[in-house]
């Protein structure tokens, strides 16, 4: 069967022309692709092409690896201006910014096409431009972090997105090594900032969400340069435990992080006393891991070679703090034992790590 046929109209800009109905990924609407069958004469354009794929990856992520590359030969053939790759920019970020769960996705999606699309353009390549468009939030983190509360929210959204893409987007060096692009190392440590200086329930969520996503990576990379931003981070979260004016249930949740980070962001690592322990050289390395399920009740942990990706499904299935919307109001309802416990008392070693906080904090002030 002859290939598809892809061009861009020459009277609206960004236009599809399509020939075959393998022009669509599985699973789109039926009434998308019978348009066409019913002899529809309007081309549908570059943005309700891609809407459609975006959505369809949001409704059925596991689609992505058998549809991507399909997707990106489709996008080389009509993408072919400035504007319209400015315009696929756009759509993905406000995907990725304003849809609960497709920052991940979202963050995938952009690193492929950083790398298998073609154009080029002198304003920029897709990279580029999509980093000069969260630079344009970056910007304003500070008056958006102690705006109201839609525009907290949508910062908060900004703050998520830009961790999965430092996780994902890949930079390939002059030698072809890939790390990670420093970049985005700088504006996450400015992000937390930003959070922490306006201590409301809703932007310590956030940078919880953030630390608990992107910390151990973060001390990580930081360790390498000989830099100690995490403990700095660590030490405006005790302040925040000890003088912010925030809920006790928010409280909680930053001594339990300050645990997390405690256990090496929950790293178990059997020790070797001739080398360090890696998977190939230590039986014992995963003994300690958790069991995770995934949707369909298979059990897996940290030796699972999926684990990465089964983990990141686990988390877009369930919110990290899923009784708390983003201002920190109680969702669960009456009877929730574990808010009955906040109420009266602390947890027996939360209220320990915050004794130790107080006797801590005072014997630095004593200094």
């Amino acid at each position: 069967m002859a290939k598809p046929q892809v061009v861009v109209a020459p009277v609206l800009m960004s236009k599809l022309s399509v020939n075959a109905p393998e022009f669509y990924p599985s699973g789109y609407s039926s009434s998308y692709t019978e348009s066409y069958e019913d002899g529809c004469e309007d081309y549908p354009t570059l943005s309700e092409y891609v809407q459609d794929f975006l959505n369809h990856l949001t409704e059925q992520p596991g689609s992505f690896e058998t549809e991507i590359e399909q997707f990106a030969e489709t996008l080389n053939g009509c993408v072919t201006t400035d504007d319209a790759l400015q315009e696929l920019v756009e759509l993905i970020y406000q995907q990725a910014t304003s849809i609960p769960n497709f920052s991940y996705m979202g963050a995938r999606l952009c690193n492929y096409l950083s790398h298998h699309l073609t154009i080029s353009p002198q304003s920029g390549n897709f990279r580029q431009l999509l980093l000069q468009r969260c630079r344009t939030e970056y910007e304003v983190k500070d008056q958006a972090a102690k705006g109201d509360e839609v525009t907290r929210k949508r910062f908060h959204a900004f703050v998520l997105f830009l961790g999965e893409l430092y996780l994902n987007l890949e930079i390939k060096g002059t030698n072809g090594q890939v790390t990670r692009a420093d970049i985005l190392q700088v504006g996450l440590r400015e992000l937390l900032n930003a959070l922490f200086s306006n201590p409301m329930d809703d932007n310590l969520i956030c940078a919880v969400k953030l630390l608990k996503l992107t910390g151990s990576v973060l001390e990580d990379a930081w360790k390498e340069k000989g830099k100690m931003d995490m403990e700095e981070i660590i030490q405006r979260i005790e302040n925040v435990v000890l003088d912010a004016n925030c809920s006790r249930d928010v409280k909680q949740m930053l001594l339990k992080l300050v645990e997390l980070r405690s256990s090496n962001w929950g790293r178990v690592h059997a020790t070797s006393t001739y080398r360090e322990a890696t998977p190939e050289n230590d039986p014992n390395y995963f003994m300690n891991e958790p069991t995770f399920y995934t949707s369909d009740g298979v059990p897996f942990t940290a030796a699972d070679p999926d684990y990465q990706e089964k983990y990141q499904e686990l988390l877009e299935r369930e919110d990290f703090f899923p009784d708390y919307e983003e201002n920190g109001t109680d969702l669960s309802g009456a009877g929730d034992p574990y808010l009955d416990d906040i109420d009266d008392e602390m947890d027996p070693e939360i209220e320990e790590a915050y004794e130790k906080f107080c006797l801590e904090s005072e014997r630095k002030r004593k200094q």
